[in-house]
């Protein structure tokens, strides 16, 4: 059957199984957005009509943090490419697979300087796993195939398809192929045994060892194999920011997260540690602090699948390339073979020791006063009456450093935010994707009052669709982090970091229709709390925090992970 090449689009998503589709429509993509709703029923496809591009991409990563699915977006040429960059460098710093489709002139005016024209695989090259430029309606059905597994294997991340006008006007027969082959991109699944083993070998010889997961065992779906081999070699195992939930932060072994804002005794377990165990990280600046004190006396295993992340910012002394949850299997094979020989981990028990005894002397801890609302105590009740069971989104700042300290997440593909590019606005949008993939599950989007304001209006696609965020406001009155960083780098000068002039934010909810709250004071919190997580469909609930309190502990930036500040 012949088809335009908006309906092979269309049809090819379909058997993708995407059933969910964040967009928002303009001339270039027209042809697709008119076979949407032609044959809607037969598709199965359900758009999300976004009030911004950015917030397109934003939903489709939250979509695809929060499930491990490929997310995917579609946007028309010129302004609505560009407004999508910051989603796509988003997801490629974070690893998240999303296919975005966007809209381009026709042909034959490529670089005439057209209406609304853009070289958006130019402008992406820098920030996708890969790009393509459909120039013949007979590649399109291929190329979308391509672009599914590009980017939703090995390293996964995001993959930009660019479509002409004129491809998706112009008809053919629709053939979906079955496989695809690609000689050139074929990831690395398996370690190499022997490296498997020598790393297996310097697990059981470490006295002090400490297991560092990433983000990457999250995508490859590690986190099973990862307990256990935590469990057979008593290893203590921290995670970093994008790896929370791979490790239940609840487990006797669990160290929480390292890094910049992480505990005193995981930085200082990492910065003790005879050998650093890493599993999908990539040694983030973040979460290495000054390079050259970083875990001075370890040596280091790094298993990973993309072979540029491996001795890029460390070097490593047991590498392994392979996909995160294979290598984790074959180790345990190992580790099992080993311990039915009679071989026995080093002894441990004064390792466990002193990084309890760290625990103890700095706790994470906050300072109550009186009736003012301390940040912390609103995440501390959060968990509490979500039993820690929710998905939370957060924005970036102090509230997402708050969050990833005091939530404790058990499961992977809780926590939803991002990391890599640290792109404020993300909170939002990104819950409602996760709302829209996960919708038997509580979603609660904790933002800033700063970045709320970078993607408010989507409190309109919200409430149109009935999309069931809980939306946390932690609202302090500043641009939180660099007002912290102005406090204790620049000597209290607070440029531009005060937000003089905000909106009301429960009469801007009640403007779009969403029902808000707001607490003032500490005894509040729990009841208003309370009231919006039984409430149906989305709500906004402002908390009015404390104005200047600060994260810790914190690294300085440049500083050692040991140099931390603690109060």
């Amino acid at each position: 059957m012949k088809m335009r090449g908006a309906r092979i689009l269309l049809e090819a998503l379909r058997c993708e199984g995407v059933k969910h589709v964040f967009g928002y429509p303009g001339g270039a993509v027209l042809h697709i957005y008119d076979e949407l709703i032609k044959h809607a029923e037969s598709l199965g496809i359900s758009h999300y009509l976004v009030r911004h591009e950015q917030a397109a991409l934003f939903g489709a990563a939250g979509y695809a943090q929060s499930t491990g699915k490929t997310g995917v977006a579609l946007v028309t040429s010129g302004p609505g490419g560009t407004n999508a960059v910051t989603g796509i460098a988003n997801a490629f710093m974070d690893s998240l697979p999303l296919v975005v489709f966007t809209g381009q002139v026709p042909t034959h005016l490529i670089g005439n300087d057209a209406f609304q024209e853009a070289d958006l695989t130019g402008i992406t090259r820098s920030c996708v796993k890969h790009n393509y430029l459909v120039k013949k309606v007979e590649d399109l059905a291929p190329t979308i195939k391509e672009a599914f597994y590009v980017a939703s294997t090995g390293r996964p991340g995001p993959v930009l398809v660019d479509l002409p006008k004129d491809m998706t006007a112009q008809e053919m027969e629709f053939s979906y192929p079955e496989t695809i082959e690609m000689r050139s991109y074929k990831p690395q699944v398996y370690g190499n045994p022997r490296a498997v083993r020598r790393a297996v070998e310097a697990m059981f010889e470490a006295e002090r060892p400490v297991l560092y997961i990433g983000g990457g065992a999250i995508a490859a779906g590690a986190h099973e194999g990862l307990r256990s081999l935590a469990e057979k070699l008593n290893l203590p195992t921290t995670c970093t920011l994008m790896g929370l939930g791979a490790f239940p932060s609840s487990h006797p072994l669990s160290l929480g997260m390292l890094g910049m804002h992480g505990g005193y005794w995981t930085n200082m377990a990492v910065n003790n540690c005879d050998l650093l165990i890493s599993i999908g990280a990539r040694f983030d600046d973040r979460v290495t602090g000054k390079l050259s004190e970083f875990a001075r006396g370890a040596r280091f295993v790094h298993v990973d699948i993309d072979p540029s992340c491996v001795g890029k910012n460390v070097a490593c002394d047991f590498p392994v390339i392979g996909d995160a949850k294979v290598v984790v299997e074959q180790m345990l094979e190992m580790v099992d073979e080993e311990l039915a020989h009679g071989a026995i981990p080093a002894p441990r028990q004064a390792w466990h020791d002193q990084i309890a005894e760290w625990r103890r002397q700095h706790p994470f801890w906050f300072k109550e006063e009186g009736e003012v609302i301390k940040p912390q105590y609103v995440i501390h009740e959060l968990h509490r009456l979500t039993e820690g069971r929710a998905v939370v989104s957060a924005d970036v700042g102090q509230h997402q450093m708050w969050t990833a300290q005091l939530y404790g997440f058990d499961e992977p593909r809780q926590w939803v935010n991002s990391g890599g590019l640290g792109a404020m606005g993300y909170g939002f949008p990104a819950a409602m994707g996760a709302a829209v993939a996960r919708p038997n599950d509580t979603v609660v989007a904790v933002v800033g009052d700063g970045g709320f304001q970078m993607s408010f209006n989507e409190l309109a696609t919200v409430k149109q669709y009935n999309i069931p965020v809980k939306i946390l406001v932690i609202n302090n009155g500043y641009l939180g982090m660099v007002r912290q960083w102005q406090e204790q780098f620049y000597d209290h000068r607070y440029s531009h970091s005060n937000i003089e002039v905000a909106p009301d934010f429960v009469k801007l909810a009640e403007a779009y229709g969403v029902p808000a709250l707001r607490a003032t004071k500490a005894s509040e919190v729990t009841g208003t709390l309370e009231k919006a997580l039984q409430t149906p469909g989305p709500v906004l609930i402002e908390m009015q925090v404390a104005r200047e309190e600060n994260v810790f502990p914190i690294v300085p930036a440049g500083a050692a992970l040991k140099d931390m500040i603690l109060a």
